[in-house]
């Protein structure tokens, strides 16, 4: 760190030799000294007898009033890299052996690796920001000091860890099929992006989603866009379904779309590990800890509309509430907010829905808990081992779960039944009335099957249009934004990481153009609705 300010120091010194000027007190150098007070003996800011003889006897030598002059600087330099909390040793009205020295705190600097400053700062270490770290660092690699704050370094809460998993391209906006092609591509070539150590366990046995009279047309609409988008599906008439399929009741069903390539489920830890252990192998440092707001700075020379001029004022680090208790600082040039469910929260520690102007509008995303149940069939008389991923036309969905005939299966709630998220605990009764009914109605060996297992994740829902908002915010030059993906954002999260990189390191989309999912849409009032089947 202080080589770095031994660097500035010759650089000033050579401009200034460069100039052929004397060296200058500067009006921060001057100021400072002003409202210090200090060596005064009439006043502040009024020099005293020996300064001034220190001054006269030094008028002529330039070295050494260029001495003084990089002797502020490095006070500065200090003063903005460390805490205001932390003081010189031996000043008045600290003792020496305070713990809140310079000394003591780069000591412990030096033993932890706390990265105080960086030039990314990733919000959130799950599946979006992990990935968006591990492009970030693939691409820059030495050019970019990422760090990525994570509360919970055990996942045991994360959204991807708690996720199905499952990867589909039968989406009816064109990006959401882009992704999810891109997301295919990189599961196919796992091993040559994130090592032989990574198996991702896919198993391709594809989508099939049912559609009653009603959703049958949208469902052909679909699939047609689809397939000339490069995905590869076929649809099913219900006497087509049952011969592919005996184990289905087809009563009700019009038509199925029956993914066949690229299609299917994997494993959502494995995803993610393997992109946090590339990204801290290609150089990204992890920090444990809670975000708990932001730092703000006044940059006058900016205008923002709604915002008087002259009061804008920016972000620029992070406080951070570490395991022990202990709360400390990040400074960033650019913040990215991929903290899942929690993302509406973060934002808003940013003035985002609190402020004025544009900032009057809030960041849609909040928790949705979900139910994800596992079960047997009795006598093991259920789907066979190739089944794919079912979807009826209520969204009651199951698939497979491994060699040893279990399932899983679930289903959204409507809004009018959003159960409490201030807790991941499983409601039963919620299988047993709604989710275990339609299952019956859609296989009917499912009539007699025994719940195993159950847990609870949170969707980071976005309660705008339920699509993901990828990109930068509108007021802050320095923030960018990849979260609300509700409930299909573990198979996208191969495409968004790589989006945001070619934001940060390009200066715009290369690989799947995201503009239409930009923030701007929230503004303007555009939702982009998914075309529901029923």
């Amino acid at each position: 760190m202080f080589q770095a300010l031994q660097r500035r120091s010759s650089k000033l010194s050579v401009l200034r030799q460069a100039r052929n000027q004397q060296p200058r007190i500067t009006y921060s150098s001057r100021r400072q000294y002003a409202s210090s007070g200090e060596g005064s003996k009439g006043g502040p800011g009024k020099p005293s007898g020996d300064f001034s003889d220190q001054v006269e006897a030094n008028k002529d030598n330039p070295i050494s009033r260029t001495l003084k002059l990089i002797g502020n600087d490095v006070q500065r330099m200090k003063k903005f890299i460390l805490p205001s909390s932390y003081t010189n040793p031996g000043a008045k009205g600290d003792s020496p052996d305070s713990a809140h020295t310079i000394e003591n705190y780069l000591e412990r600097y030096r033993r932890d690796g706390f990265q105080s400053h960086c030039d990314v700062l990733v919000i959130g270490g799950g599946g979006v920001g992990s990935s968006i770290a591990y492009w970030l660092k693939k691409r820059a690699r030495q050019g970019l000091n990422v760090v990525v704050l994570e509360k919970d370094a055990t996942y045991a809460q994360a959204s991807t860890c708690l996720s199905v998993g499952g990867l589909r391209q039968q989406f009816s906006i064109v990006e959401n099929i882009q992704m999810s092609l891109y997301g295919a591509d990189f599961m196919r070539n796992s091993r040559d992006y994130l090592g032989d150590d990574v198996d991702l366990n896919f198993t391709p046995h594809g989508y099939l989603l049912l559609a009653s009279e009603a959703g049958a047309e949208q469902l052909e609409q679909n699939s047609k866009l689809q397939c000339a988008l490069g995905a590869k599906n076929e649809l099913l008439t219900a006497k087509r379904l049952k011969e592919r399929f005996p184990w289905m009741n087809t009563e009700g069903i019009a038509l199925g779309c029956h993914g066949l390539e690229k299609e299917g489920w994997f494993d959502p830890w494995a995803l993610l590990s393997g992109f946090r252990k590339r990204a801290i192998e290609y150089g990204a440092h992890y920090v444990e800890g809670e975000m708990v707001g932001f730092g703000f700075r006044q940059q006058p020379d900016i205008l923002a509309e709604g915002i008087e001029e002259g009061s804008y004022e920016g972000i620029d680090r992070a406080f951070v509430k570490m395991k022990n208790g202990e709360m400390r600082e990040i400074k960033f040039a650019i913040a990215i907010i991929a903290a899942g469910a929690q993302s509406g929260a973060i934002a808003n520690m940013a003035r985002i829905g609190t402020g004025k102007g544009m900032l009057s509008i809030p960041l849609p995303v909040e928790p949705r808990k979900r139910y994800v149940y596992v079960f047997q069939c009795e006598n093991d008389q259920g789907p066979g081992i190739n089944t794919p991923l079912t979807i009826d036309p209520s969204g009651t969905y199951f698939r497979r779960d491994g060699l040893g005939g279990n399932y899983l299966g679930g289903k959204s709630p409507l809004p009018e039944e959003e159960p409490p998220v201030d807790n991941l605990d499983v409601d039963h009764t919620f299988f047993d009335k709604t989710v275990w009914p339609n299952l019956a109605q859609m296989v009917p060996a499912f009539e007699a099957i025994k719940v195993k297992n159950a847990w609870a994740g949170y969707y980071e829902f976005n309660t705008f249009d339920e699509n993901g908002i990828v990109g930068p915010h509108p007021y802050y030059n320095n923030l960018y934004i990849a979260t609300g993906f509700s409930g299909h954002g573990i198979q996208q999260t191969p495409a968004v990481g790589r989006a945001v990189s070619e934001m940060i390191i390009d200066g715009g989309f290369r690989t799947v153009d995201l503009t239409r999912f930009g923030f701007d849409r929230i503004i303007v009032d555009q939702p982009m609705y998914e075309a529901n089947i029923f």
